[in-house]
Order: structure tokens, then C-alpha cells, then sequence
């Protein structure tokens, strides 16, 4: 997206909201297209090379992952266009335009790439969050409606991820093998 007058041109179309913030919204939403994309390669990257004793699960749980992640790129990809925008799909523009970090190739174990996978998780879940309250903010509540059904998505695949994590953290916090113990709810919370 290098291209100032690529990225800020739009084609004609009827939709009512202003050309503006079109393409403000076609530009995050370019952006989220070059983040899921790059999710749902580091997702299969991990189901392609997991190992140890949680190997089929692992396996299976990081396919699920990125066949969700698929979707969601035809999803903000087609709202690109119905914006009047070009989408940048390729796997070029998604290498050049990710806001993840880089996925570390060299890792096998099972917890790993939890872990790798957990980090990245909650990135996007942040970025997508963010990406509601600027649209809603340039009065696109229908893009926002639909950052807002793939952040509930992802909030609850980030919750599978550190699932993985928690207790062995926990344990590791508490310094006894046996503990399991939660974290307590401040007062006044609920």
C-alpha cells in the first residue's frame, strides 16, 4: 500500500457516507486485511509444524483457527470494496503491511506455539477493538458492527490459546508444583 493514490482513491458507489471517511475506513480496514491475513498463515504455520504430546489437538485447534481467520479475510475485504476501496489481498501486501510481529519459524513444541500464537492473538484483538471505536467514530456503525463480530471471535480464540497457558503459569507464579490457585477478584468488581 505504498501507493498514496491507490490507497485513497475510490470508485464510485451510492453508499451515503462521505468519501472522507471512506477512505480513512478502506485504509484500517486494508490494514486489518494484512493482519488476518498474516494470522491465518502464522496459524497454519503452527499446525504444520506442532509436536509433543498435544500434537493432534494442537493440530487440529490451530486448522480451526485459520479456516475462522479465512472468513473474516473475505469479510473485511469485501467491506473494502462495498466502500468503494481497492483490498489488498495478496500475500505481498500482507508481508508488506502486517502489524504482527514476525512468527518465529523455528519452534515445535506444542506450548510454543501457544504461546506465539496467544501473543498474536491478543494484538489483533487489540488492533480490532481500536478499529471499532475509529470507525464508529467516522460513523460507519456497520463497519464497526463487523470489527465487532470478529473481535468476539477472536476474544474467545485467545481464551482456547491461553487456556493451554494458564494453569502452568499460574503454578509458575505461586512457586509450588501443586498450586493452582486463581487470581483474586478485587473488591467491588463483579
Amino acid at each position: 500500500m505504498s501507493d498514496n493514490s491507490i490507497t485513497s482513491r475510490l470508485y464510485p458507489t451510492r453508499i451515503d457516507i462521505p468519501a472522507e471517511a471512506r477512505v480513512q475506513i478502506v485504509v484500517l480496514l486494508n490494514k486489518t486485511l494484512a493482519a488476518t491475513s498474516d494470522l491465518k498463515t502464522q496459524a497454519k504455520q503452527a499446525h504444520w509444524n506442532v509436536k509433543g504430546t498435544d500434537f493432534y489437538q494442537l493440530h487440529l485447534l490451530f486448522d480451526e483457527l485459520a479456516g475462522e481467520l479465512e472468513e473474516y479475510i473475505d469479510m473485511v475485504a469485501e467491506r473494502v470494496t462495498a466502500l468503494g476501496g481497492y483490498a489488498f489481498g495478496t500475500v505481498r501486501a500482507a508481508a508488506n503491511n502486517s502489524i504482527l510481529p514476525e512468527y518465529p519459524l523455528d519452534i515445535l513444541d506444542g506450548k510454543d506455539h501457544v504461546t506465539a500464537l496467544s501473543d498474536r492473538y491478543a494484538f489483533y484483538a487489540k488492533h480490532l477493538r481500536e478499529a471499532i471505536d475509529k470507525t464508529d467514530e467516522l460513523g460507519d456503525l456497520d463497519t464497526a458492527d463487523l470489527y465487532t463480530e470478529i473481535s468476539r471471535t477472536i476474544d474467545k480464540r485467545l481464551w482456547f490459546l491461553e487456556a493451554h497457558l494458564q494453569v502452568a503459569e499460574i503454578k509458575a507464579e505461586n512457586g509450588k508444583a501443586g498450586a493452582t490457585t486463581t487470581q483474586k477478584i478485587p473488591a467491588g468488581v463483579k
